[in-house]
């Protein structure tokens, strides 16, 4: 007996997970740039160097935050495919 796998839904998660693995240190590191631009607007301070540390810091305590999320999130999809890969790979 012949299984089969729907690739748009298989696809559709894995654009779903690539999302929550990426968001959220994005957009702290977008959040922690806007502040600092803001900062060197206001202030007039005109350093390239500036933002990167800001960001850096946003970034890790994102990732810190989130890790166990992000690592549910993994295991859950890594488990639905092996599943399906199984499911169509095996008698």
């Amino acid at each position: 007996m012949q299984h089969t796998v729907d690739i748009h839904e298989i696809l559709r998660q894995t654009l779903l997970v690539a999302v929550k693995m990426g968001a959220p240190s994005l957009l702290s590191s977008l959040c922690a740039g806007i502040l600092v631009s803001l900062f060197q607007a206001v202030t007039q301070v005109n350093e390239a160097t500036l933002s990167f540390v800001p960001k850096f810091i946003a970034a890790t305590a994102a990732l810190m935050l989130t890790g166990s999320f992000m690592y549910s999130t993994l295991h859950t999809y890594a488990h639905t495919i092996f599943d399906q890969m199984i499911m169509v790979g095996g008698s």
